[in-house]
């Protein structure tokens, strides 16, 4: 065991954020921490850090381990370099390579025993150098760099100049050239194109530490960790296996859970009849036995309700009117800045497609959708929309949401006929509720402004929606709601995602941009893994000698059957179903017992109840043969209700 928190807790005013959470994690062993936003997964890296302190609990790294933090916003400052500032965690090697050339300079001038004594110091710590992998480190840097997406020509590029994004890849940068013991990652993924998420993928599992990572990339995970940790409500379980398997075992521990729940409270309900019912029978024996059964049920370990899914945001996306069958058509569009992003392009997108526009950061996807809905002009080339086609566009950067009004206005100014209630209610529907829709724009924080922006793409209700990575920001949950939403859209869709799993779910067709020009493939991203070295090798590699457009990969699709034994399964299924109908049976017959019981119970009450009756009329106490036969038949009947009652409780007891 490398690290292990034990029953750490956190709390934030009244709210609970974690409730003696405790885990551990192995050496070499790859943990995905897991949760909706807001969880606690970022307060619980910070606790393990250090940077922030638990309420109670405690954190145990194993002796002699070091820890490293890739924090979701890194404020690199100074003049150096980004080679340079990389290059600081490789001081020690830098160092002692320093050394080797100084000494290597000194054995000119020297002889005699003093050269000895230097040689055998430059052996001393040539070997040093050796094993501390010194030879390479230049080549590491670089490999790094290019892996995280820069090229190198912008190895030289000041820190203070570059963005937010690119600061936060070479902090990363520096994490994993430093290698500690125990990697914490917090979202690792964001600002990385695909390339490099599948860089960084090959490089956690090769890795010969520990990595504890939060990433909202599912087939990220699915890749690298063989461990969830996930928080709910505060409660932190751990699951071997990978995203898809946690995913799995969670809905059926939830079912399972739920199913203990709904059983126990079945069966306290049951009690609580058959002690009302015992004490109506108002006689010592059965009121006993209804204290009993109490005491029992007060020594019941009730069990919690099981957390029901997250009641989430409300998204439907629906089209107002049918468009043409043609939707758009661009033709030889081509776009330069300083150099050329892509030139000659020809896109066809038809009613009803789903289009994935990939490729690396850098290439003009962004670019491109701004050309395609007008708000950017090309270089060269056309762009025409077809008959009824209206656009709804999703901006990953939000320009389209107004920062000096509050949520309320944005809708309102939007769509005046709306009313007050209208507006309240489809904004609770992304959870902004109370005071939350007075809020102003430039105030929430990047989930939130998703969810204000996928609101108003569902009130557009566009025929065509153009959405620019409509998932960043979003937790797992609320992406899965978005790819149900995009699903069951009768529109069409284009965007740009690197989203891999999102794109593996809702594509029909990719277009990835590479070299200058678009590449086709008619499938999910899985298709396009299978196909794009041999595509992109055929087309993009000659694209800038070409005259670019758009080239499409027809999609063929394997069914395999696996083979089953039919007299197997006919059998099992007919034990099965033999066992079911016993069990009905067995069910049916109980049923039917208890009712005749209860039916018998009532006649002797009644009858038991007349009898008094009788012998309190003058007529009939007065009558002594009279008295003596019905106190006879009161006797009889309270033996038969003593046991009927005994039958009626053995009967609800089983």
């Amino acid at each position: 065991m490398i690290l292990a928190c034990h029953n750490i807790s956190k709390s934030f005013g009244t709210d609970a954020i974690l409730k003696e959470a405790s885990f551990h994690m192995e050496a070499h062993e790859k943990a995905a921490l897991v949760g909706i936003n807001g969880a606690g997964k970022t307060t619980l890296l910070r606790i393990i850090m250090g940077l922030e302190h638990a309420d109670s609990g405690e954190v145990t790294l194993a002796k002699g381990a070091s820890i490293g933090y890739l924090a979701q916003m890194n404020m690199l400052s100074g003049g150096r370099s980004i080679y340079d500032e990389v290059a600081l965690v490789m001081q020690d090697v830098i160092e002692t390579e320093n050394r080797l050339r100084e000494m290597e300079a000194q054995m000119d001038a020297m002889s005699g025993a003093a050269l000895d004594d230097l040689m055998e110091r430059y052996h001393q710590t040539q070997t040093h150098f050796e094993q501390m992998g010194g030879y390479a480190w230049k080549s590491e840097i670089s490999g790094v760099l290019r892996g995280l997406g820069f090229t190198e020509d912008e190895f030289g590029k000041p820190v203070d100049t570059l963005s937010g994004g690119q600061k936060t890849r070479v902090a990363l940068g520096k994490l994993l050239l430093s290698a500690p013991d125990v990697m914490l990652l917090d979202e690792p993924t964001n600002h990385l194109d695909l390339n490099s998420i599948e860089w960084l993928e090959n490089y956690l599992l090769n890795y010969r530490g520990s990595v504890l990572v939060v990433a909202h990339d599912r087939y990220f995970l699915n890749k690298v960790v063989s461990k969830v940790i996930e928080i709910d409500q505060g409660i932190v379980t751990s699951f071997s296996g990978n995203y898809s398997v946690y995913s799995e075992k969670k809905q059926q521990l939830r079912q399972i859970q739920m199913h203990a729940w709904l059983n126990q409270q079945e069966q306290i309900r049951h009690q609580e009849e058959v002690i009302a019912k015992l004490k109506s029978f108002n006689r010592e024996k059965s009121i006993k036995r209804a204290e009993s059964r109490e005491k029992m049920l007060s020594k019941i370990e009730r069990l919690e309700k099981p957390s029901q899914e997250r009641s989430d945001m409300r998204l439907t996306l629906e089209a107002r009117v049918e468009s043409g069958k043609d939707v758009l058509t661009a033709s030889h569009l081509s776009k330069s800045f300083e150099f050329p992003l892509f030139e000659n392009l020809d896109i066809e997108i038809k009613r009803g497609e789903k289009v994935a526009l990939i490729g690396n950061n850098g290439t003009g996807k962004s670019t491109l959708l701004k050309i395609l809905i007008g708000r950017m002009d090309a270089d060269e080339g056309s762009v025409t929309l077809g008959a009824n086609v209206h656009i709804g566009y999703y901006d990953q950067e939000h320009q389209i949401l107004h920062p000096d009004k509050t949520l309320f206005e944005e809708l309102q100014d939007a769509w005046p006929m709306m009313g007050n209630t209208q507006i309240r209610d489809t904004l609770a529907a992304f959870l902004f509720t109370g005071d939350d829709v007075f809020k102003l724009v430039r105030d929430l924080s990047g989930g939130e402004r998703g969810r204000l922006s996928l609101a108003k793409l569902m009130l557009s209700k566009a025929n065509f929606l153009i959405l620019d990575e409509p998932t960043n920001h979003l937790d797992i949950m609320s992406k899965e709601i978005l790819e149900d939403a995009i699903s069951s859209y009768t529109g069409t869709v284009l965007c740009v995602s690197h989203d891999r799993w999102f794109i593996n779910r809702i594509a029909t067709r990719i277009l990835d941009l590479t070299g200058q020009t678009l590449v086709g493939y008619v499938g999910n991203y899985d298709y396009y893994l299978e196909k794009r070295e041999e595509l992109t090798q055929r087309f993009a590699q000659s694209a800038t000698h070409s005259s670019g457009g758009t080239i499409s990969a027809s999609n063929t699709t394997h069914l395999s059957m696996a083979s089953s034994d039919p007299s197997k399964e006919s059998s099992a299924g007919r034990t099965d179903w033999e066992r079911q109908k016993k069990e009905q049976a067995r069910a049916r017959k109980k049923e039917a017992c208890l009712r005749e019981t209860e039916q018998a119970i009532a006649q002797l009450e009644k009858r038991d109840a007349e009898i008094d009756r009788l012998l309190s009329l003058e007529e009939v106490y007065t009558d002594l043969p009279r008295v003596t036969e019905l106190t006879g038949e009161k006797a009889q009947i309270q033996k038969q209700l003593e046991e009927k009652y005994d039958a009626w409780a053995d009967l609800a007891e089983d």
